[in-house]
């Protein structure tokens, strides 16, 4: 499967096709207050670079990468259930760091469930660490994490 990875800088189609759809396997698992993803509307904004996945031009998978100070963030990261297992979420997550890099951060964060433990090893075999709550999440309420985990990678 060829992949394609490509940066789209407002709300498509396929963009709120997406994160509509992880926004519902979410809910599956996860009361509202333990969802911490951007609507689709925010995740068009200047201090994000979003990105859609392609094979065969049809879209099976996202991703975003937020700017902050002294981090940056991966947002919405998302692949289609027909397209899991393929490379898809690793060509995304290598997208995103590349993008942290190339702005000069040198720490990639994330959030995720405590439940989406394939994602979790997928993390961890790109170099990811578990670790505390960071930036916006330290000033939520224990209810609103305590399902969440955390993980940094240091770039080099």
């Amino acid at each position: 499967m060829t992949i394609s990875i490509e940066r789209t800088t407002h709300p498509t189609n396929d963009a709120h096709a997406l994160i509509e759809e992880l926004e519902a396997e979410l809910s599956e698992g996860y009361e509202a207050h333990q969802r911490h993803g951007l609507s689709v509307e925010k995740v068009f904004q200047p201090h994000i670079a979003f990105f859609i996945a392609r094979a065969g031009g049809d879209a099976v998978g996202c991703g975003g990468v937020a700017f902050d100070d002294g981090f940056a963030e991966v947002k919405r990261m998302y692949v289609r259930r027909s397209a899991r297992g393929t490379g898809v979420a690793q060509a995304v997550l290598a997208r995103l760091e590349q993008e942290a890099r190339a702005k000069g951060y040198g720490r990639l964060m994330l959030e995720t469930g405590d439940t989406l433990t394939a994602a979790m090893r997928l993390y961890e075999r790109e170099g990811f660490h578990a670790c505390e709550a960071f930036g916006p999440y330290r000033a939520m309420r224990r209810e609103q994490i305590e399902r969440s985990r955390f993980f940094e990678k240091v770039l080099s």
